[in-house]
């Protein structure tokens, strides 16, 4: 801290300004502003140069000031559910880092009960922050009945949602499909499947189109065996499944089941993939070191939390509403868990 020469006080050192950073790093106070923005229009070089000499003089962008002048938080609130599962953790990290990207920060709203007056009361005090746009990663089936805030861009990720906003998810059911049109063409008579719970969409979605395609190849349609997502669950339907000779191959609805699954059938020696083949579904980093390393359908929560942010910054930055759908391929990673079945002699 400075020190008056005449009256021997101290006195505040000014701040750093924009136009101590335009002097620096030689170029306009426009440039830096832009930089400071976020825009995305800016020669990197330049960009650099322009980073470098916010940091030299320890200049830091008033975010207040800036949403007094353009009527914008550059804030993106994100109200989620379940931040604990492999799609929800994922999709979070490309939302984080795609916004931060475009000059964004993010609100995070996390609803720890799965009821209406949880999600009501994220919305409320969502509604009170200093947000551009929402982007909600909570299954529609926990909206009913509660109002989305008005006047706020929204983009939703569950391409169930009967809302009309902005909807980015991955193709459930073409992911199901993936899954038990491999285990029929490698020559499995019908296929068994552990689904996931009864009120998640995700779950609803895997189970019909895994119905759908063994109707579309006539074949025989086992009873269901549904779980909560976890290991415990996949190992309890496992330890049901084993003892089915019948049983050649099993679709899980997601890859914790599927390790679940695993254990049960190496306990009740049923051996992988020459007596059962096990499909997962989410392609966990883990499925790649299950043993054996499990086939499963690979979602790209990447390409899905990217593709929410854009579209909710379209809408913030042109003021213009679109209801759009847009579905994110799924891919099917083969590994040593799925194999031909066992040819009995007579």
């Amino acid at each position: 801290m400075a020190t008056d020469s005449t009256a021997g006080t101290p006195v505040p050192r000014r701040g750093a300004s924009q136009a101590d950073v335009a002097r620096i790093a030689g170029v306009s106070g426009q440039t830096v502003s832009r930089v400071a923005n976020g825009a995305r229009y800016v020669d990197p070089a330049t960009r650099e140069r322009v980073l470098s000499a916010m940091r030299e003089v320890g200049y830091r962008p008033n975010r207040a000031a800036r949403a007094l002048r353009s009527g914008r938080f550059q804030s993106i609130g994100v109200i989620a559910f379940e931040l604990s599962s492999v799609g929800t953790t994922h999709t979070l990290d490309a939302i984080a880092a795609a916004a931060t990207e475009t000059g964004y920060a993010i609100n995070l709203l996390p609803v720890l009960d799965a009821t209406q007056e949880a999600v009501r009361a994220a919305f409320d005090q969502l509604g009170e922050q200093a947000v551009d746009g929402i982007i909600i990663l909570v299954e529609t089936h926990r909206l009913d009945g509660v109002a989305v805030p008005e006047g706020l861009p929204v983009v939703v990720v569950d391409s169930s949602a009967q809302y009309d906003y902005p909807i980015v998810d991955n193709d459930q059911a073409h992911g199901a499909r993936l899954a038990t049109e491999h285990l029929l063409e490698l020559g499995h008579e019908t296929v068994w499947h552990v689904a996931g719970p009864e009120l998640s969409y995700s779950a609803r979605r895997r189970r019909a189109s895994w119905q759908g395609t063994l109707e579309a190849h006539g074949r025989v349609v086992p009873p269901v065996l549904s779980g909560d997502w976890s290991t415990r669950a996949g190992y309890e339907a496992g330890l049901r499944l084993a003892d089915n000779e019948e049983v050649t191959a099993v679709f899980t609805a997601n890859d914790q089941m599927a390790l679940g699954l695993l254990r049960a059938l190496h306990e009740r020696g049923r051996r992988v993939p020459e007596d059962v083949s096990v499909v997962g579904f989410d392609d966990m980093e883990e499925a790649a070191y299950f043993w054996p390393p499990l086939t499963t359908v690979h979602q790209s929560f990447a390409e899905v939390g990217r593709g929410a942010v854009d579209a909710l910054i379209r809408e913030i930055q042109s003021g213009e509403h679109e209801h759009q759908e847009v579905l994110v391929p799924p891919r099917l990673v083969v590994r040593a868990s799925t194999a031909a079945p066992r040819r009995t002699t007579a």
